[in-house]
């Protein structure tokens, strides 16, 4: 990405976020249309929502979503919640990206939450955690560190 396309999309983010337009924030990387991800607002948190889709399927004998969807997904739930709660300069680069697979995630909807632990002047360190059903029965978590200067 050009430091011109860069600013641009900083510049999308910043209207988005002004105009509390969520879905233009996944509309903006061509990955989340693709992942059909949706952004909902719960009080001052943002919680991911990735729809059901037999296309994420990874082991149709579960049948169970493939885990670099769900890998996929915490990365793209920590992303957003770094362009929508963060003042950034440009955009956050991937330092480290751990993920834990707790149980089989079905082929229903997921849903995926993310918190700064350590917001660092160069470096912010996250925790995500993904859920289907049940918020208290993590399918995954990952932590996280991205370079945000």
């Amino acid at each position: 990405m050009t430091e011109n396309s860069s600013e641009q999309f900083l510049e999308a983010i910043l209207k988005a976020k002004a105009s509390k337009d969520l879905s233009a924030v996944s509309d903006l990387i061509p990955y989340f249309s693709y992942l059909g991800l949706e952004i909902q607002e719960e009080g001052d948190q943002y919680i991911c929502h990735l729809p059901q889709a037999k296309k994420f399927t990874g082991n149709p004998t579960l049948p169970a979503i493939h885990g670099g969807v769900v890998g996929a997904f915490l990365e793209s739930t920590a992303l957003v919640h770094l362009l929508l709660t963060q003042d950034l300069k440009q955009l956050p680069k991937i330092i480290t990206f751990t993920v834990d697979y707790l149980r089989s995630a079905k082929v229903e909807d997921c849903f995926a939450e993310a918190i700064i632990t350590k917001p660092g002047r160069r470096v912010a360190n996250m925790r995500v955690r993904a859920w289907q059903k049940d918020r208290n029965k993590p399918i995954a978590t990952a932590n996280a560190n991205f370079l945000v200067s």
